[in-house]
């Protein structure tokens, strides 16, 4: 049996902290939740307790979440959730969290907190759990992206297309990966599990360090080379065919998998569409959201790659897809850059030949 989880909840919302508490505390892997209202009394409890996740407001008196957190990462590592608000703020803060060293966020409504906030407790569950599995390390300081030199090529591919999907860690996985590609990559299209407020502002920082252009998907836009795609949080991102092209196809829809936007609906599209002419990715994430789209996508002839478990923030999803066999070939996240060029690369000189 595993051991039980001991979470410390550091909000200086006494409401925030009795809804996280009663949350937290209805779950019988949760072994205790303490709470406090400022990251000084939290850090004499984190000497005396200490938890196996800690969950952080971003906005405190005495000194804010990110400062706080930078301590934690330089002196005592632990798997840190940041609460965020949701808004284009918060959205911007919860980045700059994950950059620094935290696991993953929440998105906490701003208006009507009583009401809204006991709708993200399965949210809160999981990812609290997940979090208590994740072996965290001290923050060593990072190289400036902005100054990665991307793969040479030399190959422009045709009607090559990429579909990424991720979920938790993929913040830092996706920036990694579009960071290290070449400009005239063939389109790519990646679904990443966020909120609605969340997914604009995403593309908005990878598009300020990629060599590739990113932006938030919309419906009917044209895929171009060169550009990466991103779905917009709480709407499915699918690709469809117009005479040569492929475009984005956005909508409502209920949950698949658990998400939505949800990776079995982009790469289920993908395989339809695209077939042989594709390349699936699955990178670091918990759940299973992706295998059977992955799956299809190997069945419909195209290549697959999955993260390995050593770069995995999270090794579930890739694990998933793994097992059911949608995987052709698992690779660390620092390769997964070349083995997309190359094998872009390889089909279009290929294609060219027939």
């Amino acid at each position: 049996m595993n051991k039980p989880i001991g979470v410390l909840v550091v909000d200086d919302s006494a409401l925030v902290r009795r809804i996280m508490t009663a949350a937290l505390t209805s779950d019988p892997e949760i072994g205790w939740v303490e709470t406090a209202s400022d990251p000084l009394i939290a850090r004499d409890k984190i000497k005396k307790l200490n938890p196996d996740v800690l969950t952080l407001d971003i906005e405190m008196p005495r000194m804010n979440g990110l400062d706080f957190l930078d301590r934690i990462m330089t002196l005592r590592p632990m798997p840190v959730i940041m609460l965020s608000a949701l808004t284009q703020h918060g959205a911007e803060a919860a980045f700059r969290a994950l950059d620094r060293g935290a696991v993953d966020f929440i998105a906490k409504p701003v208006e009507d907190l009583a009401d809204s906030f006991p709708g993200l407790r399965e949210e809160i569950l999981a990812k609290v759990k997940t979090a208590a599995r994740i072996k965290v390390v001290r923050r060593e300081p990072r190289p400036d992206r902005r100054r990665l030199d991307p793969i040479p090529r030399s190959i422009m591919p045709t009607d090559r297309i990429i579909a990424i999907g991720a979920s938790t860690g993929g913040v830092e996985a996706l920036g990694t990966l579009l960071g290290a590609l070449p400009p005239d990559m063939p389109p790519i299209v990646v679904t990443q599990h966020m909120p609605a407020q969340f997914t604009r502002k995403f593309a908005e920082r990878l598009d300020g360090f990629c060599a590739v252009r990113v932006l938030e998907a919309e419906d009917g836009a044209r895929l171009l080379a060169g550009h990466a795609y991103i779905a917009p949080g709480g709407r499915h991102l699918e690709i469809k065919r117009s005479g040569s092209d492929y475009r984005c196809r956005i909508s409502e829809g209920e949950t698949v998998s658990g998400h939505c936007p949800s990776v079995d609906v982009l790469f289920a599209s993908v395989a339809r569409v695209a077939g042989a002419a594709a390349t699936g990715v699955i990178l670091t994430g918990m759940g299973r959201d992706g295998a059977s789209g992955l799956l299809a996508m190997r069945r419909a002839g195209a290549r697959t790659i999955g993260q390995d478990p050593e770069t995995s923030l999270v090794y579930g999803m890739p694990r998933v897809a793994f097992e059911v066999g949608a995987v052709e070939r698992q690779a660390r996240l620092d390769a997964i850059p070349e083995i997309l060029v190359e094998t872009c690369g390889t089909c279009a000189e290929a294609g060219a030949r027939l």
